[in-house]
């Protein structure tokens, strides 16, 4: 499949640099890189991102993630290879992104996660989850393939 365009945070640059600034934020907010990987390969799967599923892939093995429990994330609650973090971080990941189905995010979801993550690190997840999103209605929109490098 060939992209109808350019990704549009190519195409206006200065959304390209207000996006940098945000990962950057996301990336100083205390929050484990294998966290952060695993919540934007989770919600690029529930949004059918090819090109975020296989970029998160191979970022996440480039931060050391086994192939084990890069294949069970689909499956992250029935499999046993997630800390109870990362597992609140997940289910963060998946009511936000599900929002559109009514819920929100629940209380228990919300307590949970916080268990886990002070509020810097909560805001880091939250940033990382509303920047996956924000891609992925962009890759799917304009159907930006799966292996595409960035130039």
């Amino acid at each position: 499949m060939n992209a109808r365009m350019k990704n549009p945070a190519e195409v206006l640059p200065d959304a390209t640099k207000g996006i940098q600034n945000i990962y950057k934020a996301v990336h100083q907010g205390g929050v484990p890189q294998a966290v952060l990987e695993l919540v934007h390969l989770r919600a690029s799967q529930i949004n059918g991102c090819s090109a975020c599923v296989f970029g998160g892939v191979a970022s996440a093995k480039k931060a050391g993630e086994t192939d084990e429990r890069l294949h069970a994330v689909a499956a992250w609650r029935e499999a046993p290879f997630f800390t109870d973090a990362e597992r609140a971080a997940l289910a963060l990941a998946e009511a936000a992104t599900r929002i559109a189905d009514g819920s929100g995010v629940p209380d228990d979801v919300w307590d949970e996660a916080a268990d886990h993550f002070d509020e810097q690190q909560l805001s880091a997840i939250i940033l990382m989850v509303a920047l996956t999103n924000f891609f992925n209605r962009l890759n799917v929109t304009v159907q930006e393939p799966a292996g595409k490098t960035w130039s």
